[in-house]
């Protein structure tokens, strides 16, 4: 699978750990930054890993920042993506399973290195069921952006 990753500052050091850990797990990675521990804006590297995914150029997307959360955020705002938050890894597949989730969202200060390893090969290898249910739902956020982008 194609993986666009990166990381603000705070999740630089985990991001390169994940960046070695999924290339290992044999899925294509690109490493779209920060390559420094020197301050930057997490939105503005959710937003590059987001755009990998809507242009095609990656299949998934991981982004780390000190708690996940923020990174998370400004992530969903991008149309298209379903970014989960996830610190365990039934959280990790469940998003993806149904609610078919495309970026991942880990905070650095919050797991471990060799649990954040875990929940990202967990993200990577799921699956949406496409079960009807699930769809349905789907097709509800999916109304949800038009409405709120002045659409509907």
């Amino acid at each position: 699978m194609r993986v666009a990753i990166a990381a603000d500052h705070a999740g630089l050091e985990l991001k390169e750990q994940l960046t070695r850990a999924t290339a290992a797990a044999g899925h294509a990675v690109t490493d779209l930054g920060t390559h420094t521990d020197d301050p930057v804006d997490y939105p503005d590297y959710a937003a590059a890993v987001a755009r990998a995914v809507m242009s095609g150029k990656a299949e998934r997307g991981i982004i780390v920042c000190g708690s996940g959360a923020g990174a998370s955020i400004a992530a969903n705002k991008i149309r298209g993506i379903r970014c989960a938050l996830a610190h365990d890894t039934y959280s990790a597949h469940q998003s993806v399973e149904h609610d078919d989730a495309n970026m991942l969202a880990l905070g650095s200060r919050v797991i471990g290195p060799l649990l954040a390893e875990e929940i990202a090969i967990t993200f990577l290898t799921a699956r949406f069921t496409g079960e009807e249910r699930h769809v349905r739902r789907l097709q509800k956020i999916e109304d949800l952006e038009r409405l709120f982008a002045g659409e509907a």
